[in-house]
């Protein structure tokens, strides 16, 4: 039996137990259930776990304070850790007051067991904070005093609570001495018949004047110390309050006690007059009255001559002073008789075996913080649980008395000194009750099973009651409603938020009414009956509170009955209904909602039972019969909890807002910057922001993200676990999102829908739910990142990351972009160029992942940089190399006596390798050739370093290559290319777009080659004049070309028809009617009709390729005769028009073009690392090679730089009101004439460089020149606008060649 036993026990003999109030509507009575477990009584659980957090307190405390005394100790916040990494050192130790802190941090995080020493011993000393209380005497009143004591008490009647004259007692308001008081008549009232029978009558009833108490014969104050009150931990830390987490545990209480006791026979000169050790007398009550937790001076000169009294009472047999540790110890043989509570034991003789008293319990406190308590006690027996501990002697050592372990700041209803002696009465069980642990009932208690009756007022120990001879029950259990919809949510909150009784929290709005209209088929909203006249509606209002605030904890903190809840013909609520129900509950009680949630939770981390029977560390981490769900039960309680997180976000009035908010949030920023302007100061949106913060920084929904997506990493883990074991079984579980976004599925008309929204509130919540789940996923993953690129695989984080992921492969069914999935706050706190370049190397696991592993968590100009920083650390490296091996070559010829015949055929054999640069020599005239011959069979080496191009040499063109040689050799060949002359690419007149020419006449290795000069351009940094569909770039990276939406840029009247192909209405005629279209795609190749009947993949066949020379064209069949005939190809009906559109592109994009892609995709390949084109998407990819064609002339003015002029001269301003007025063709000319490339580079105009320098003042008629290499435009001073202009436009029709760098 473990002290959580006795806990549960005292407290289930004193908690005031929630019964259904006695105007409660007749809907409601059908619903009620009876409580039979202890772990179900929301009073109790809420005394364990403040019990459980004071032993933790307690625990860490010891550990960062005294340590564990092992010798190879590693837990970083034991003392024995640090002394030992000390060495020979000083180690400081740490005061009471920062040692609380660290304690009370350490138990307040998520399983903070895990923070616990291994090695750490049971303490059995009292705290260190016991060593600044001191007890001292309170003189005798007075005779006036007296009096005035008399007048002070009369008429009140706090039964066994001493009032002290001078000040008030402790409890009465926190609850530490409070008493039990009836809870009304009526059916709601439970404690009446459970009420202890006294033998006086109450003096509320029979308006006697009650009994004046005894004034206390000492006082408790506080040691003075020193104190810097500008310290925050010392002025938080070292109040009264937290200081009662140790001065209120089970070993502070012992010790306090025995010094009372010492000190009463001490000043009376006798033994202490109650028999039990734990209980202050009757006569002699003890009090903490906050006046003596003070440093006064009044009590100062006592404090000396009350230790010495002290000191002299705690002698020893022999006349030895006893310290504390000394003192009996809870395993010493003292016998205690500290409880009135019987205990029902098996008949016959059983070993007799003391229980662990150890006031450091040894027990580990898990997330249940009930895996040790027993049934019921007002149930009826089971069968034995071999878990649990009997009672092995009725005489046992306890731990504590259970008048102090309920009393110690535990139980709010529960008296400080004493427990009252209820009158013992029978407990029978009821027939046909089951356990929530699956354990049915039985008339009598199986052998070696014990459970707890109420306590006898003659007896001071468990006794054993032959269950035979109990008298009748005459109790009552307590009762909670057993399922919640959306009318008893609707009630619950509304009754909560008419009696006042909310609970006081920062989300917003603070309160919600109804504000949907229901279902058609139920009947009018519930309401309370009229109050009976005999009862007081305070009383009501409090039943009402402590019923409801049962019904919560007992429905949302168990699975089954949670999902039962929101559930309906076997599927869950629709998404908005269930937000609602969420909504209304957190607006009334949000700290029992999500702790309630979060107990709910810890079933997703049980194994399912395939796996609990398997021999893996598993099955020794969980019990084998723990109760396990399923992936799909466990998805609609993760939507559930999901849901509540959504809901404590603010309701906001527009997507817009939620958009603007979602994006200041990623940037892990409360309040955007526009937001400091002091014209932004009155924008709603500033609420809205700190009302967000306000909500996602709330601890205990904050806790229950993280359990929610610690569980989405683990149940994953649970299904590969499953895979690798039962392969092939065909039993395949969905995965434990997919009931989540089967209900975002808002496109789903066979969900179940509840409650009826206006259209806007569905359009809003569809928007809401996606963006604030992506909120949730960030917020825990920002609160649980280290800094580091490497992030665990499992955890929080892990699960966040799933579920982002999830996300965005779903964006389009969520209806979500990709800006929404951006994540600014990661991407500005890692490092730019060693970042990238290590992920190259890095292998992503279930244990540990890379954040680059997820791109869209990026902005592009982020991922362009890290893309960047990953070439150019390859191109560092080739250069590196191959400078390096130069100069080693030279010493090792230097050394040598080489002829230089010799020299030079070795120099020549090693060229390549010692060539820093990728030469390329190149004429105007034979560009595409010379190209070509250039770049035949490159080693990768070669391709990866530096290029250097000399171009027009046989025109004998000046120029140093410095990146605008470079940039006009690929645009002049890029555009030789392009013409049809070449027969490569086709372009298409209107869209200006280039395609492969199906089945083209040209080698592959042309292809080949044109794949790798793109390659090179992008490698180093450039961009093309040219424009490619961005089906072409999906292809490159993998994406599947699909959609319409896929070809709408390069084929625009295409996707037109087919669009209207696929909206037509039969209404207005038959598909083979109207469009009379075959099921085949053709296309027109060289003057030549190509045409073939599309099939599925697994039987398509090649498309024909033509010959380039005539051999090849005797040899070969001709391409035109497999078309098929007039009669052949079945026609396109409305039944199967989908797969004639999704075919069609097919075959326009893959099929007919597939040799020519492959081939360009080949060279396209070879300077990049593979791993590195995985963090572009299609609309970077294009970018990086053609650049982005629109060129605001506005941005670009804003970031131009001037040499010799000033932004406010005459010239400036001229130049820029001619430039504005340009089209967009003059305005590509003049940034190709400035910079080399009418393209803005990726990135923006911010990343381009644009200069004008003072070139002269213009009176020889000379006209506008550039350094295109540093992007220079060199603008002589004209004389007036018009000349400029001139000048200007006379230049940019003229520019072709390259006569400036």
């Amino acid at each position: 039996m473990g002290e959580l036993d006795i806990l549960a026990a005292g407290l289930w003999e004193e908690a005031r137990f929630a019964r259904l109030p006695c105007d409660a509507p007749s809907e409601l009575r059908d619903l009620v259930e009876d409580i039979e477990n202890p772990k179900r009584v929301y009073s109790i659980h809420r005394a364990t776990r403040r019990h459980n957090f004071q032993l933790l307190v307690q625990k860490f405390i010891v550990q960062i304070r005294d340590g564990c005394g092992a010798q190879n100790c590693s837990t970083p916040t034991c003392f024995t850790y640090r002394k030992r990494l000390a060495g020979r050192g000083p180690t400081r130790r740490y005061n009471t007051t920062s040692a609380r802190a660290l304690a009370i941090y350490q138990a307040s995080q998520d399983n903070p067991e895990n923070g616990l020493c291994p090695s750490l011993r049971p303490v059995k000393a009292p705290p260190a904070a016991l060593n600044q209380l001191v007890f001292v005497p309170n003189p005798k009143p007075s005779l006036r005093e007296d009096q005035i004591s008399s007048a002070s008490v009369k008429g009140k009647a706090i039964a066994g609570v001493a009032v002290s004259p001078k000040s008030p007692v402790i409890g009465t308001q926190s609850g530490l001495a409070r008493t039990r008081s009836g809870s009304g008549s009526g059916s709601g009232s439970a404690t009446s018949s459970r009420a202890p029978k006294e033998p006086q009558t109450s003096p509320l009833k029979t308006g006697n004047v009650p009994k004046q108490p005894t004034r206390p014969s000492f006082s408790v104050s506080e040691e003075p110390v020193s104190k810097d009150y500008r310290s925050f931990a010392a002025n938080v830390f070292g109040s009264v309050a937290f200081k009662m987490l140790e001065w209120l545990t089970p070993a502070a209480i012992e010790d306090m006690f025995r010094k009372t006791q010492d000190l009463q026979s001490g000043l009376k000169g006798g033994q202490s007059q109650a028999s039990n050790p734990y209980s202050i007398p009757e006569n002699e009550p003890f009090s903490l009255p906050p006046q003596s937790l003070t440093h006064s001076s009044e009590q100062g000169h006592a404090r000396k001559e009350v230790r010495e009294k002290v000191n002299k009472t705690e002698k020893g047999p022999n006349g030895d002073h006893l310290n504390h540790d000394s003192l009996p110890s809870p395993r010493s043989g003292v016998q205690r008789h500290n409880s009135n509570t019987k205990v029902l034991t098996p008949s016959g003789s059983k070993p007799k075996h003391q229980l662990s008293i150890d006031p450091f319990a040894t027990e580990t406190l898990g997330d249940d913080p009930y895996s040790g308590l027993l049934k019921s006690p007002r149930a009826n027996g089971g069968p034995t649980d071999k878990s649990a501990r009997g009672l092995k002697s009725t005489s046992s050592k306890l731990s504590l008395p259970i008048s102090q372990l309920s009393s110690a700041g535990f139980f709010d209803d529960v008296s400080l000194e004493k427990m009252p002696p209820p009158k013992p009465v029978d407990l029978k069980p009821k027939a046909n009750r089951t356990q929530m642990d699956g354990t049915g009932g039985s008339e009598s208690s199986s052998p070696g099973e014990f459970v707890f009756v109420s306590r006898s007022g003659s007896s001071n120990s468990f006794q054993a009651v032959d269950p035979e001879t109990e008298p009748e029950d005459e109790s009552e259990l307590p009762q909670a409603l057993s399922k919640l919809n959306v009318e008893v949510v609707d009630f619950i909150c509304d009754v909560i938020q008419e009696d006042g009784a909310a609970e006081k929290h920062m989300l917003e709005p603070p309160s919600i009414k109804r504000f949907h209209t229901g279902d058609t088929r139920q009947g009018k909203p519930l309401k309370r009956k009229s109050r009976p006249l005999d009862i007081n509606r305070s009383d009501l209002k409090l039943e009402w509170k402590l019923f409801l605030e049962q019904t919560l904890f007992y429905v949302l903190s168990n699975p089954e009955l949670l999902i039962r809840s929101f559930t309906k013909k076997g599927q869950l609520y629709d998404s908005h209904t269930l937000w609602y129900c969420m909504l209304r509950m957190t607006r009334v009680a949000p700290k029992l909602v999500f702790d309630s949630l979060w107990m709910a939770a810890a079933s997703l981390f049980a194994p399912p039972k395939s796996l609990q029977s398997l021999r893996s560390p598993t099955a020794k981490l969980f019990p084998k019969d723990e109760e396990s769900l399923s992936n799909t039960e466990a998805g609609r309680l993760m939507s559930i909890c999901l849901h509540a997180l959504i809901a404590a976000a603010p309701v906001v009035a527009s997507k817009k807002k939620l958009d603007d908010v979602s994006r200041t949030r990623a940037q892990g920023m409360i309040l955007g910057r526009s937001e400091f302007t002091s014209q932004r100061l009155a924008d709603p949106l500033l609420d809205i922001c700190l009302q967000y913060e306000d909500a996602f920084s709330d601890d205990l929904a904050l806790r229950l993200a993280k359990r929610l997506f610690a569980a989405i990493s683990t149940r994953r883990y649970y299904d590969a676990m499953g895979e690798s074991s039962y392969e092939g079984d065909g039993n395949e579980e969905p995965d434990v999102l997919a009931p989540l976004f089967s209900q975002l599925d808002f496109r789903n008309r066979d969900a179940i829908y509840i409650c009826n929204f206006t259209l806007s509130e569905n359009s809003l919540h569809e928007a809401r739910v996606p963006i604030l789940l992506l909120d949730w996923a960030r917020m825990v993953m920002m609160s649980d990142w280290d800094g580091n690129p490497e992030v665990p695989g499992d955890g929080p984080f892990g699960g966040a990351l799933a579920l982002v992921e999830t996300m965005h492969n779903k964006r389009h069914e969520l209806q979500l972009e990709d800006t929404q999935f951006l994540s600014e706050f990661f991407g500005d706190r890692l490092d730019v160029m060693q970042m990238p370049t290590l992920w190259l190397s890095h292998t992503r696991t279930q244990q540990e992942m890379h954040l680059l592993d997820f791109p869209y968590l990026f902005n592009p100009t982020t991922l362009v940089t890290y893309f960047r920083s990953i070439n150019f650390s390859r191109m560092a490296r080739s250069f590196e190399e191959a400078t390096s091996l130069q100069d080693k070559i030279e010493v090792v010829i230097s050394r040598l006596s080489i002829n230089r015949h010799d020299q030079n055929v070795l120099n020549d054999r090693l060229k390549t390798a010692e060539s820093k640069y990728l030469m390329l020599e190149i004429s105007r005239d034979n560009i595409v050739r010379d190209t070509f011959n250039q770049l035949w069979r490159r080693e990768e080496r070669e391709l990866l370093k530096p290029i250097k191009v000399r171009l027009g040499k046989e025109s004998f063109e000046e120029g140093i290559d410095s990146g605008g040689i470079q940039q006009e050799f690929f645009r002049v060949a890029i555009a030789e290319i392009m013409k049809p002359g070449h027969c490569i690419f086709t372009v298409d007149d209107r869209t200006r777009m280039a395609w492969f020419v199906p089945g083209s006449m040209e080698p592959l290795w042309k292809f080949e080659l044109v794949g790798l000069l793109v390659s090179l351009a992008v490698y180093n940094g450039l961009t093309l004049p040219v424009t490619f569909p961005k089906a072409l770039y999906r292809k490159i990276l993998g994406e599947p070309v699909t959609d319409l939406i896929h070809i709408a840029d390069g084929w625009p009247q295409l996707a037109s028809s087919l669009t209207e192909l696929l909206d037509h209405n039969e209404k207005a005629g038959l598909v083979e009617d109207i469009f009379c279209v075959t099921y085949e795609f053709s296309a027109e190749v060289f003057g030549s009709h190509v045409s073939r009947e599309m099939k599925s993949p697994s039987t398509e066949e090649e498309w024909p390729q033509f010959p380039k020379t005539v051999a090849g064209a005797s040899s070969g069949p001709d391409p035109t005769l497999g078309n098929p005939g007039p009669d052949d190809a079945p026609m396109v009906t409305s039944a199967n028009r989908i797969a004639y559109v999704h075919d069609y592109i097919r075959y326009l994009t893959d099929v007919s073009v597939r040799p020519q892609f492959e081939a360009f995709s080949r060279g396209f390949r070879m300077c990049f690392h593979p791993k590195s084109l995985t963090l572009l998407s299609s609309n970077i990819l294009q970018s990086l090679v053609e650049g982005v064609q629109d060129i605001d002339i506005a941005k670009l003015r804003k970031t131009a730089r001037y040499v010799g002029y000033d932004p406010t001269d005459r010239v400036v301003k001229d130049f820029w009101s001619i430039v504005k007025r340009y089209d967009d063709n003059m305005k590509r000319k003049l940034l190709e004439f400035v910079t080399a490339s009418d393209r803005v580079p990726s990135g923006g105009i911010d990343k381009l460089q644009f200069i004008i320098q003072r070139n002269g003042d213009g009176e020889n008629n000379h006209l506008p020149t550039s350094y295109t290499c540093y992007g220079i435009l060199l603008l002589p001073s004209y004389k007036d606008k018009e000349v400029l202009r001139q000048r200007l436009a006379t230049a940019l029709e003229n520019s072709q060649g390259f006569g400036n760098p």
